[in-house]
């Protein structure tokens, strides 16, 4: 199984997940949000980045965890995904930025079919760093499932 060679690793409701550091523009302090009637709750908001709309979407939501307010910790993660084989910047919510870290040597998993909370096809491995848990999660099927299913429906992302 590929995983990258250096993540970044941000808290999601007491949980630590990890994606592709190269896929990162930016981290910003949460900027104003302009909510989108309608829109779903994964990808419930647009923000403007450096003159860019771009939409604000919360793993939370996807793997179904108790959404928290946003705090003094929480911040925006600017990356470059895929979306329909389209290049596309988004916006992940994280309630707080961890540290970029290397994977080499890192004991890594596929998720088990059972005994997980989330889906399973959501989580494309579990890296082990020092004994504690690290999802990968498969933001490419989660944004196929999520952002242009509320595209096709003709909600705003």
């Amino acid at each position: 199984m590929s995983i990258p060679e250096r993540v970044l690793t941000f808290a999601l409701d007491g949980e630590i997940f990890a994606i592709d550091a190269q896929a990162v523009r930016e981290i910003l302090e949460v900027p104003a949000i302009t909510r989108v009637p309608g829109a779903p709750g994964f990808a419930s908001g647009l923000i403007n980045v450096r003159g860019a709309i771009v939409p604000l979407t919360d793993l939370a939501v996807a793997f179904g965890m108790a959404h928290a307010d946003h705090g003094e910790d929480t911040r925006v993660i600017v990356i470059e995904a895929e979306v329909e084989g389209e290049p596309t910047t988004i916006g992940l919510v994280a309630d707080k930025v961890l540290d970029v870290a290397a994977m080499e040597g890192v004991p890594v998993e596929e998720a088990p079919p059972v005994g997980m909370r989330w889906r399973a096809d959501f989580i494309r491995a579990i890296a082990r760093p020092q004994g504690q848990f690290v999802i990968l999660p498969d933001l490419e099927l989660i944004f196929a499932e999520s952002l242009a299913q509320s595209v096709r429906a003709g909600a705003a992302p």
